[in-house]
């Protein structure tokens, strides 16, 4: 099986997983709409972003790290796996640990405050399942990944309908929570054992040089987690938690939306490296421009669509309490598409070793954003923490962009974009016309005009679509 064939397969498993995972979390978060209501679900949220700082925190960039190095030709991978994933537990439990005592001196209502205690314990899991990854990644194997995260959701599920049914708190639904990160991480470990020996290693030059190569993208991370999780933080500190519950329910559609273009950045890393340290230009740029136009056939009518159905989509999802938040999706899904560009260019950064160059912007799109945060929320609420988190995402992904261009002359291809752009016009003129029927006709409706109009103005060929679906292509 080819190269193109085995991450075509790959991909489509992740897909397709990803499409089951994301349904059932959304149904787990429509039903603690409607159970915990505004203020329950902004004391949900807030948990779970004030957790989220120091999850990041966590992260160190260890990921990245881990699939670009077991990607490299001759690396040892046991002894790779084996010591970053104990850099990793150490330091999730030194990071997750302040965060019960930090929260402490937050004004912030009783049931917070345990509540964070509580669910860090979630946060441990996610943040070492999220390391084994790295190892399915780079053998093109992330149908085991899928798995281990369907038996995590499906244990949520069950567990919140339980939660709810007996009409127990909110400490209970957390509790469910952490069960199902515990689920798909014991998976997730069992099942890495098939492709490398997992055990604490500490051999302190591989720690040396794995540390030295990530402090930049954990620098980059920490900036990056100031710009994007201090609107909830700010929000939830100047407003009331019904406030950061109307901000959150939209928020929670971004968080599932931009794990796709993560997993698909994530699955481009081992070959873009390949192509990188191979010296193979021509290659590198195709992977490059073929993966950004994949992305804006995708974010581009995502963007303008959401724009037209965003009242119905939270009506179905969170319900009518939570009708002020279809405003705010439609800002926010403005960041969510940028977002699917930006990852791409993130990790790119990362592959061609120029994280450092990339630090001046995160750390000056950081001060915008709260200096940005913290005039705009007091006076608007979550509509100008929704606007600055477009802005911040924007400026971001620009200065990727530009990282990338600087040091390897590949920008983007413009062709596809503005067949994707108009395309998505049309879509939205016939979403306009298709306004006040049901949410399965005008995505139905704005779908099949989107695929014709893109069909018409040759954004995709006969050919293309037999290439996906043969998987024969013998180059990627």
């Amino acid at each position: 099986m080819s190269l193109t064939q085995r991450i075509a397969r790959n991909t489509i498993i992740q897909i397709v997983g990803k499409v089951i995972s994301t349904a059932i979390g959304l149904v787990v978060a429509s039903m603690l709409f409607r159970y915990l209501g505004k203020e329950g679900y902004g004391n949900y949220t807030t948990v779970i972003v004030f957790l989220q700082f120091f999850g990041i925190l966590v992260d160190m960039g260890l990921y990245i790290i881990l699939t670009k190095k077991i990607s490299e030709a001759g690396a040892d991978i046991d002894s790779l796996v084996g010591n970053i994933f104990t850099i990793r537990l150490i330091s999730a439990v030194l990071f997750l640990g302040l965060a019960p005592i930090i929260v402490l001196f937050f004004p912030y209502p009783h049931i917070i405050k345990v509540g964070v205690a509580f669910t860090s314990f979630s946060f441990l899991f996610i943040t070492l399942n999220q390391i084994l990854q790295g190892v399915f990644q780079k053998n093109l194997k992330m149908g085991w990944v899928t798995i281990s995260e369907i038996l995590g959701r499906l244990v949520l599920l069950i567990g919140t309908y339980l939660a709810i049914y007996a009409k127990k708190d909110l400490l209970t639904v957390l509790f469910m929570v952490v069960l199902g990160s515990f689920t798909n991480f014991i998976f997730t470990f069992l099942f890495s054992r098939k492709f490398v020996r997992i055990r604490l290693s500490f051999n302190f030059y591989v720690w040396k040089k794995v540390i030295w190569e990530a402090y930049p993208i954990a620098l980059a991370i920490l900036f990056n987690l100031v710009y994007f999780k201090a609107d909830t933080i700010i929000l939830s500190l100047f407003k009331s938690q019904a406030d950061v519950g109307i901000y959150g329910a939209p928020y929670k559609i971004l968080e599932v939306l931009t794990t796709f273009p993560a997993m698909f950045a994530g699955l481009t890393i081992p070959v873009l490296t390949y192509t990188y340290t191979k010296q193979d230009a021509e290659r590198f740029k195709r992977v490059l421009r073929k993966a950004f136009d994949f992305l804006v056939l995708i974010s581009l009518p995502m963007v303008v669509g959401t724009y037209f159905i965003a009242e119905p989509v939270i009506n179905f999802i969170a319900g009518v309490e939570f009708a002020a938040s279809a405003k705010v999706l439609q800002i926010l899904i403005v960041a969510t598409g940028i977002i699917f560009v930006g990852n791409l260019f993130g990790h790119t950064v990362v592959v061609i070793n120029k994280q450092k160059q990339i630090l001046w912007a995160y750390a000056a799109i950081a001060v915008i954003s709260v200096v940005g945060y913290l005039i705009f929320i007091p006076k608007y609420s979550y509509f100008g923490a929704a606007w600055i988190t477009v802005v911040s995402e924007l400026l971001i992904t620009l200065a990727s962009i530009y990282v990338v261009w600087k040091n390897t002359k590949i920008s983007p291809s413009l062709g596809l974009f503005s067949k994707a752009f108009l395309a998505s016009i049309g879509m939205g003129t016939g979403l306009f016309f298709l306004t006040g029927q049901s949410l399965l006709v005008m995505m139905i409706g704005g779908g099949l005009i989107y695929l014709l109009i893109l069909l018409l103005l040759k954004g995709f060929s006969k050919e293309m679509i037999k290439e996906i679906i043969s998987l024969k292509s013998k180059d990627v």
